[in-house]
């Protein structure tokens, strides 16, 4: 009998140990999306990207599509600037359109979009927040410069607009992906 009695105890402590050990080996884990972004950081303010080019609402434009960005796939909020964790602020510095194609009577067919930003991203000390090396363009990431295109066909009635939006939805998911802590 003792030696049942010692087996089911040993059997008890054993199953409450691995219980244990699997519930708290994994605290520091996180699930989903979260485990990809700094956990020291919860909210960021978006303050409207400032804009040198002459074309109107592209700032505003960009500022809504990453504040779109941050809040779909990322676990940050979005909050004030005075209760926010950090500051993400930028200034599109380039807006170009180029012909790429042309028919036989030079009339542009094909065009393109460049835009341009640059970017930085604080914290409320206001120190640059370092980012993953291997996802941005630039060798240094505390401070980016993203550069996107949109490509524009007016034959088939797109307008300059649908261009510089194929571009401002590129840079929303480049500036989120670079809010990303390094492996």
């Amino acid at each position: 009998m003792p030696n049942q009695h010692t087996n089911r105890r040993n059997f008890l402590l054993a199953a409450a140990g691995m219980a244990l050990a699997n519930m708290t080996g994994c605290v520091h884990y996180q699930f989903g999306n979260r485990s990809l972004f700094r956990p020291d950081i919860h909210s960021v303010h978006v303050p409207i990207f400032k804009s040198e080019s002459f074309r109107r609402d592209l700032g505003e434009r960009l500022t809504e599509q990453i504040i779109r960005e941050i809040e779909d796939t990322s676990p940050y909020r979005i909050a004030d600037a005075e209760s926010a964790d950090s500051v993400l602020r930028g200034t599109i510095v380039r807006d170009d359109k180029f012909v790429q194609g042309t028919n036989p009577l030079d009339d542009p067919r094909i065009l393109r979009e460049d835009l341009q930003i640059q970017y930085e991203w604080y914290d409320q000390r206001g120190q640059l927040i370092r980012q993953p090396t291997t996802v941005s363009l630039s060798q240094i990431l505390k401070t980016g410069t993203i550069t996107a295109r949109g490509i524009l066909y007016p034959e088939v009635g797109q307008t300059i607009v649908t261009a510089q939006q194929e571009a401002i939805d590129a840079f929303a998911k480049q500036v989120v992906e670079n809010m990303q802590a390094p492996w």
